[in-house]
C-alpha cells in the first residue's frame, strides 16, 4: 500500500511551509506567528490558498504577511524505472 504523501509527491506536490504573521485580535499592535506545513503544488499553491481563505472567513486574527518555502522532494531525475535485474552469487 502506497502512502498518501508519497502518491502526492509523484503527482508533483512538494513540501510547502508557510510562516504566517497575523495581528492579535485583542492587541492589533502585536504580531503572532503561525507555521503551516502541507504538500502543495508550486507556484499556484491551491492548498495554502484554501487554508488562507478559511483563515480570513473563520478566524479573528488579521493576516499581516505570509512567507512561503517550497521543496519538491521527488524530481523526475530521481525516480526511474528499472528495466532488468541481475543477481550474482
Amino acid at each position: 500500500m502506497v502512502s498518501v504523501a508519497f502518491r502526492r509527491q509523484i503527482e508533483g506536490y512538494g513540501l510547502t511551509t508557510a510562516n504566517i504573521l497575523y495581528r492579535l485580535p485583542d492587541h492589533p499592535a502585536l504580531l503572532q506567528t503561525y507555521v503551516w506545513q502541507d504538500y502543495d503544488l508550486a507556484p499556484v499553491f491551491p492548498e495554502l490558498k484554501k487554508f488562507l481563505d478559511f483563515w480570513r472567513a473563520k478566524l479573528d486574527g488579521i493576516l499581516h504577511s505570509v512567507t512561503v518555502a517550497h521543496s519538491g522532494l521527488i524530481g523526475p531525475a530521481e525516480l526511474r524505472a528499472v528495466g532488468s535485474e541481475f543477481r550474482i552469487h
